[in-house]
């Protein structure tokens, strides 16, 4: 039976990073995956539960986590923190993620980690957080296999005249879909994207990466279009796979709370673990 372990990590001088660990079956540190959510998730959502169950099945430990700026607890089903939210830039995305790989095995999941096969999956803007991530100089030749759905290419979404109106107004409005919940952004996030963008640019990051890149995708999905996935695939030097599946969503089906999966989610969900068995544990 998986047995997720809570912890709680400080970054910088006033957040905290809470997640869960599920250690891989085997003796001794394992082969480990860090889970990465997207833009209005959170580590419970939908299929990440189910992901890291099958991946601990295989022998892997899992670690997946809230965003600081994500304004959600364990156990949370809204955004109790919308200050957190509203300030959450992409940049702070970066930082969190760098934070808790150089914790691994070390403060997080101490002795069940093998820090020298660490693979990245990312979900959506989790995604392109996790590709920055596996571009940076201090992982670039050290992560052994990244997988990406539905990640988006681009953090800049935007046209002029919705960034102007967005600083006019003060806020940008976000709606929560599956929970009617309102939510605003603030203009420092667009501030923080514009003063680093280099830094944040994910096609030139996917270029940079060295890990084994499986990128999977739904050529049916209504929120980062298939195309963003090609264009990612063109960029990605070295080896670089993209899996498209016919008809699929963002989110391949799967809804929250988690009613099962579906044949997309499943075929997702097939190509992950093998990705991450052929890199982390057979490479």
């Amino acid at each position: 039976m998986d047995t997720a372990q809570p912890f709680a990590m400080p970054v910088g001088n006033d957040r905290l990073l809470s997640g869960l660990i599920h250690p891989g079956s085997g003796p001794g540190p394992r082969p480990t995956v860090v889970v990465c959510h997207g833009f209005k998730g959170f580590m419970e959502w939908g299929f990440f539960p189910a992901l890291a169950h099958l991946l601990g099945e295989r022998g892997l430990t899992v670690v997946r986590f809230n965003f600081s700026g994500n304004g959600m607890q364990p156990g949370d089903e809204l955004v109790t923190d919308p200050a957190a939210f509203a300030n959450a830039t992409f940049s702070q995305d970066l930082e969190d993620l760098l934070a808790l790989l150089a914790a691994l095995g070390q403060e997080v999941a101490p002795g069940l980690v093998d820090r020298q096969r660490i693979g990245l999956f990312g979900h959506s803007r989790g995604g392109g957080t996790a590709i920055l991530a596996a571009a940076d100089p201090d992982w670039v030749d050290r992560l052994a296999a990244l997988v990406t759905w539905s990640a988006v290419s681009t953090f800049d979404r935007l046209d002029d005249a919705q960034k102007l109106v967005w600083r006019q107004q003060g806020s940008l409005p976000v709606v929560n879909a599956r929970t009617g919940q309102e939510l605003t952004l603030d203009p420092f996030v667009l501030d923080d994207l514009e003063r680093r963008r280099e830094e944040l640019e994910i096609l030139a990051a996917a270029n940079r990466r060295q890990a084994p890149w499986l990128l999977v995708h739904g050529d049916d999905d209504e929120t980062v279009p298939v195309a963003e996935a090609r264009t990612l695939a063109e960029h990605a030097a070295g080896q670089g796979v993209l899996l498209e599946i016919p008809g699929a969503s963002h989110t391949f089906g799967a809804t929250h709370p988690f009613a099962g999966p579906s044949p997309h989610l499943i075929e997702a969900l097939n190509s992950t673990q093998r990705w991450f068995r052929q890199h982390l544990l057979d490479g």
